[in-house]
C-alpha cells in the first residue's frame, strides 16, 4: 500500500494555551494525542480540530437554521485543512433524563419493540391462558350474551394512535355515508371539512350501525354490518353502549374466552413506557414514583408547630388555611399550635396528616356548656402531594425536595409498562423480564430462541434478530456486557456512557469520519482495555480518523501516531513537543516517554501502613449485584476498591456506604441500597466525597472563591492602610455584589454582544477592560499589585506573594502541591476539566484543620490525568493518610493500586457474576491469589 497519507493540517492554533502551533495529523489512523493534565490536549482536539468541523457543519444550514443553534465562535486558529465532518465522543454527556435507559439510548430497545410487535404471543393476564381469536358467529353470541336488551353501537376503529389530520378519511367516510365516529373518546359528526390537529395522536372509530339487542329488526341485519365493521376495523370492531363512554372490543385478532377482553393487536408503541400506549398510568413509565414521607417533617420534636417545627409548613409561604385547620384538630384533644411535638398523641398527627371528616362534640369546662367543632380537612399529606403534582410553584419543587423518597412504582413493579404490554410472550418471556437480563445473557437468549419460532414467525424475525444480534455483540466488544437494557442512564458512569456511544456510532458503520474521543479508557479494568482498543483499530480500518485524548500506556503504544503535547501544564504548555511512532517514544525526551522506558516511575512505597487498628464493618449488602457482601474497611489507611467495571464496586462503595454514612453525619437523603448492618461508625468524625462534578457552574466561580481564600484576600485588602482611609470594607473587594466591582459588566470581566445571525462574541468590557472592578477599587495595591492582578496570577506566582500571610499561604500551597501550580486564581470554574476540579475540590479538604478521623471516598481520582500527575495527586492523598485519615478509593489504575496498603478486589465478572469480594490484603496478597484478576495485572508491575 504505498498510497499517499493524507493529512489533517492545523495552522496558527492558539485557543486558550496553544502557542500559535502547526501540526499534521495523518487521516485514518488511530492517533493518540498525550501530554500532562492541563497542557493543552483537549485545547487542540475539541476546542480547535472539533470546534471547527462542528462550526462548518453549521455553516452548511440556512441562516434561519442557524439563529435557532445559538452560534458557534470560529475557534482561533489561521486555517484547518483536510477536516472530515467530526463526531466528538465525549465524558460529560450522560443523559440525566429518568426516561433514558441503556436500551434506549443504544436503540436496541426499539429493535426488541419490533420483534415482540410482530412475533409474540398473547397470554390472558388472569388465566394465563393463550389468547385466542373469535370466528364472527362467536364474537355474535358474546354481544347478544352480554348487552341482552341494551342499545349499543357498532364501531370499527380505523385509526389507532396515530398522527396525522385525516381529512381525506373523513371524506371518504361521509361519501360512503356514515354520519358519526368517535374520534379521541368524543362522538362527533363526519363532515367534509373536518380536520384534525396533524401533530396529535389521534384515535378514531367510525360509527358503523345503532342495535338494540332482543329487537328482530336490529337481529335482521347484526351480521352484515358485524362483516362491514370487521372489514374496515380490519378484524377488530368496538360496542359502546348509548350514553356511556367506554368501549370494549371485540377481535377476531387475540381474546380472552372466559372474560371476553380483547387485546389491540401489538404496535411497537405498546411496549414503549414513553408512549401512553404503553406506559404504566401509575407512574407514567418512569418505573418510581415519589412518595412523601412522614418521617422527614418533624426533626426537633422539642418544638411546636408556632416555633417551626413542622417542617413542611415553613416551606408553603400561604399555610393560614392549613394552620387553622390544624388548630381546630388540636383543640379536639386540649392542645394548641404552642404544644410541642412530642406531647401530641399519634391519633391527632394522624388526622393532620391524612385528614380527617367529622364533627366532635367538646366541653368547654368554665361556660358549661358544649362546643360543636366540625372538620373536614382532607389532610397535610394530600394537600402536598396536590401541590407537587400540579408543580406551579417554587414551593411545590421544595417540598417535593426536601419530603418526598423515590418508590418502586406498586402497579407495575418498575417494569414501567402497563399490564397489557406484559401479556405478549416469546418463549414464555414478557418483554420486561428481557429488559433485565444483563447484556451478556441477552446474547444467549437470542441465540436459544431463534429455533423455536413457526416457520412464518422465524421468516420475520430473521431480520429483526440479526440487526439486534451485530448491535449486540458491538456493546459486548466495548466491555459493557454487565448492563442490561433496563439500567437507567442516569446511573451510567462517565466511561460507561461514553462507551455506549463509541458502540452506537461503530454500530451506524459511518466511514470517512474524524472520531475524537476523551479517554475512552476510563473506569476499564486492565482486561477490557484490549477490547477497547481493538473497537478503535475497528472504527480505524472501516475507514475512518480516530483521535484519542488519552494517558494510558496500552493506548499510546497501540496507536499510529503519537503526540505528546507540553512541556508542562497551563501557561508552560501548549506545544507539540513529539511525533511519531509509538516505537520511537522510548528515546524521546518528554515526560511522557520517561514514563514509558521506565526512567520515572511511580515508587511502591517501601513498607504498608498498618493502620490504626480501627475498621468500619458493613454487613449484607445486597443492592443491585451484590451477593451478600460484608465490607471490613480498616481505618487509617489508604484503601483501593477494584475489580472489573461493573462489579459492584460502586454500588457498594457510592450506593451503599456512602448513603449510610452521610445519612449519619450529615442527615441526608438519600437512601443507601438495602443492607443489614454496620458497625464502627463511631471511629470517624466526618465523611468527604471527592468526585469529578465542576466547582461551580457559573463562569463567577474559581478556584479562590471555591476555596475559601478569596474572602482571606479581601479582608487583607480591607485592612491596609489605603482601605482604611477610604473606609472600605472587604465586601469594596468582591466582584458579586455591587461598590467595589466594574458596574458596566456587573464583575463579569466580560461582555456578550449578541449577533443575530453570527455567534454571541465575548468582548472584554469597555469600562473595566476585563479587571472586573471599578478605577478606585484598583488603585487599593498590597506590594504594588491591585485585587484584580491578584486574580489574575497563578498558583505558582501565588505562593511566593502570599508567603508573609500564613493563612492565605497554607491554601495557596496546597493548591500548588496537588499539581494546580498553572492555573489562575480567579479562572472561571467553566473552563476547569473534570481532573482539575476534582484536585481543587482535594486540596480545599488538604488546606483544613485536620481531625485526623475523616474518611474520604474517590471515585477514580486519576481520570484526566497523566503519570506526572498521579505522583503528584498521590503524594497529596499519602499525606492526608499520614495525619491519621483513611481513604477509600476506588480505581482501576495500576499505579494507584501497587501503593494501596490494603486492596479489597471486587468480582470475580462484571454484572450477576460479581458482586462478591474476591480477594481482599496488601499488594503483595493479592498478586498470590488465583481469583483475583487484577492480582494478575498487578503482578506485572512489581
Amino acid at each position: 500500500m504505498s498510497k499517499s497519507t493524507e493529512y489533517i493540517e492545523v495552522y496558527g492554533a492558539r485557543e486558550h494555551n496553544l502557542k500559535n502551533i502547526n501540526v499534521k495529523i495523518p487521516r485514518n489512523e488511530l492517533v493518540v494525542i498525550t501530554g500532562l493534565s492541563g497542557s493543552g490536549k483537549s485545547s487542540l482536539a475539541f476546542d480547535t480540530i472539533f470546534a471547527e468541523g462542528q462550526r462548518r457543519y453549521i455553516e452548511t444550514f440556512s441562516a434561519y437554521a442557524r439563529q435557532f443553534l445559538g452560534g458557534l465562535e470560529r475557534p482561533d486558529v489561521d486555517k484547518i485543512e483536510g477536516l472530515s465532518p467530526v463526531i466528538a465522543i465525549e465524558q460529560k454527556t450522560t443523559n440525566k433524563n429518568p426516561r433514558s435507559t441503556v436500551g434506549t439510548v443504544t436503540e436496541l430497545y426499539d429493535f426488541l419493540r419490533l420483534l415482540f410487535a410482530r412475533v409474540s404471543d398473547a397470554y390472558s393476564q388472569t388465566t394465563g391462558k393463550k389468547l385466542v381469536s373469535y370466528t364472527e358467529e362467536q364474537i355474535l353470541e358474546t354481544i347478544k350474551e352480554n348487552y341482552k336488551g341494551e342499545k349499543i353501537m357498532l364501531m370499527a376503529p380505523v385509526v389507532r394512535s396515530r398522527k396525522g389530520h385525516y381529512h381525506e378519511l373523513f371524506v371518504q367516510m361521509a361519501k360512503k355515508g356514515y354520519g358519526q365516529a368517535r374520534i379521541d373518546g368524543e362522538l362527533q359528526d363526519i363532515e367534509y371539512d373536518l380536520k384534525l390537529d396533524r401533530y396529535k395522536t389521534h384515535d378514531i372509530d367510525i360509527v358503523i350501525d345503532r342495535w338494540i339487542i332482543g329487537e328482530s329488526a336490529s337481529e335482521a341485519r347484526m351480521e352484515k354490518s358485524l362483516r362491514t365493521a370487521m372489514e374496515m376495523g380490519e378484524g377488530l370492531i368496538g360496542i359502546q353502549k348509548l350514553g356511556s363512554s367506554d368501549i370494549e372490543y371485540f377481535s377476531k385478532n387475540l381474546m380472552d374466552a372466559e372474560t371476553g377482553h380483547s387485546l389491540a393487536l401489538p404496535e411497537p408503541n405498546t411496549f414503549s413506557f414513553n408512549s401512553p400506549k404503553g406506559s404504566c398510568p401509575n407512574c407514567k413509565g418512569l418505573g418510581t414514583i415519589k412518595k412523601i414521607n412522614s418521617d422527614y417533617f418533624v426533626e426537633n420534636d422539642k418544638l411546636s408547630i408556632n416555633q417551626g417545627g413542622l417542617l413542611p409548613l415553613e416551606d408553603i409561604k400561604s399555610n393560614k388555611y392549613i394552620l387553622s385547620q390544624i388548630k381546630n384538630i388540636l383543640e379536639i384533644f386540649g392542645l394548641d399550635l404552642t404544644t410541642s411535638f412530642k406531647d401530641i398523641p399519634k391519633e391527632a398527627l394522624d388526622y393532620i396528616y391524612n385528614g380527617c371528616h367529622k364533627e366532635f362534640n367538646k366541653d368547654l369546662k368554665y361556660a358549661g356548656i358544649t362546643k360543636k367543632i366540625k372538620i373536614s380537612f382532607d389532610g397535610l399529606i394530600p394537600f402536598m402531594e396536590e401541590m407537587i403534582e400540579e408543580r406551579e410553584s417554587y414551593e411545590a419543587i421544595l417540598l417535593e425536595r426536601h419530603f418526598t423518597t423515590e418508590e418502586t412504582c406498586p402497579e407495575c413493579k418498575g417494569t414501567r409498562l402497563q399490564p397489557g404490554s406484559l401479556s405478549f410472550k416469546i418463549d414464555g418471556k414478557n418483554i420486561a423480564e428481557i429488559n433485565v437480563l444483563s447484556l451478556s445473557d441477552l446474547k444467549d437468549w437470542l441465540a436459544d430462541v431463534k429455533n423455536k419460532f413457526s416457520e412464518k414467525n422465524a421468516i420475520i424475525a430473521h431480520e429483526i434478530l440479526k440487526e439486534i444480534e451485530t448491535r449486540l455483540q458491538f456493546l459486548l466488544d466495548v466491555g459493557l456486557d454487565y448492563l442490561s437494557l433496563s439500567r437507567s442512564s442516569k446511573t451510567l458512569s462517565g466511561g460507561e456512557s461514553q462507551r455506549i456511544r463509541l458502540a452506537t456510532q461503530i454500530g451506524s458503520q459511518l466511514v470517512n469520519v474524524l472520531y475524537i474521543l476523551d479517554e475512552p479508557s476510563i473506569g476499564l479494568h486492565q482486561r477490557d482495555n484490549e477490547r477497547l482498543i481493538n473497537s478503535l483499530k475497528n472504527l480505524r480500518d472501516i475507514g475512518n480518523s480516530v483521535l484519542v485524548v488519552e494517558h494510558d500506556k496500552d493506548m499510546i503504544l497501540e496507536a499510529d501516531e503519537v503526540l505528546d503535547v507540553g512541556p508542562r501544564a497551563g501557561k508552560f504548555g501548549g506545544e507539540i513537543l513529539w511525533q511519531g511512532k509509538p516505537k520511537d517514544l522510548v528515546n524521546a525526551d518528554t515526560i511522557t516517554a520517561q514514563y514509558i522506558n521506565g526512567k520515572r516511575k511511580i515508587e511502591i512505597p517501601a513498607e504498608r501502613r498498618k493502620g490504626n487498628g480501627k475498621n468500619i464493618v458493613l454487613k449484607g449488602a445486597t443492592g443491585n449485584n451484590l451477593k451478600n457482601v460484608t465490607l471490613d474497611i480498616p481505618l487509617g489507611k489508604l484503601v483501593v476498591v477494584s475489580g472489573i467495571s461493573g462489579s459492584g464496586k460502586s454500588s457498594l462503595i457510592n450506593g451503599t456506604l456512602y448513603p449510610i454514612l452521610n445519612k449519619h453525619f450529615y442527615r441526608a437523603v438519600q437512601e443507601p441500597l438495602p443492607y443489614k448492618k454496620i458497625e464502627g461508625l463511631e471511629n470517624i468524625d466526618k465523611i468527604v466525597d471527592v468526585d469529578q462534578t465542576p466547582i461551580g457552574r457559573t463562569p463567577r466561580s474559581n478556584p479562590a472563591t471555591y476555596t475559601g481564600m478569596f474572602t482571606d484576600i479581601r479582608n487583607l485588602f480591607a485592612e491596609l492602610p489605603e482601605s482604611k482611609i477610604r473606609g472600605y470594607k472587604p465586601g469594596r473587594f468582591s466582584f458579586n455584589v455591587k461598590g467595589g466591582r466594574c458596574e458596566t459588566c456587573q464583575g463579569g470581566g466580560l461582555k456578550v454582544i449578541e449577533m443575530n445571525f453570527l455567534p454571541d462574541v465575548y468582548v472584554h468590557c469597555e469600562t473595566c477592560n476585563g479587571k472586573r472592578f471599578n478605577r478606585e477599587t484598583l488603585e487599593v495595591r498590597y506590594k504594588g499589585k491591585s485585587i484584580s492582578d491578584v486574580l489574575e496570577m497563578t498558583i505558582d506566582e501565588a505562593v511566593d506573594f502570599f508567603q508573609p500571610i500564613p493563612k492565605i499561604f497554607a491554601k495557596v500551597k496546597t493548591l500548588n502541591d496537588v499539581g494546580l501550580g498553572y492555573i489562575t486564581l480567579g479562572q472561571q470554574s467553566t473552563t476547569l476539566s473534570g481532573g482539575e476540579a476534582q484536585r481543587i475540590k482535594l486540596a480545599t479538604e488538604l488546606s483544613k484543620r485536620q481531625t485526623g478521623n475523616t474518611l474520604y471516598i474517590l471515585d477514580e481520582p486519576t481520570t484526566g490525568l497523566h503519570f506526572e500527575d498521579v505522583k503528584i495527586l498521590m503524594d497529596a492523598i499519602n499525606q492526608l493518610v499520614d495525619l491519621g485519615n483513611s481513604f477509600i478509593i476506588i480505581e482501576h489504575n495500576m499505579d494507584v493500586i501497587k501503593m494501596a496498603d490494603y486492596i479489597i478486589d471486587v468480582g470475580p465478572e462484571g454484572g450477576k457474576h460479581g458482586g462478591q469480594i474476591v480477594a481482599q490484603g496488601t499488594p503483595e496478597e493479592i498478586i498470590k491469589s488465583k481469583k483475583s484478576l487484577t492480582g494478575k495485572f498487578l503482578k506485572k508491575e512489581f
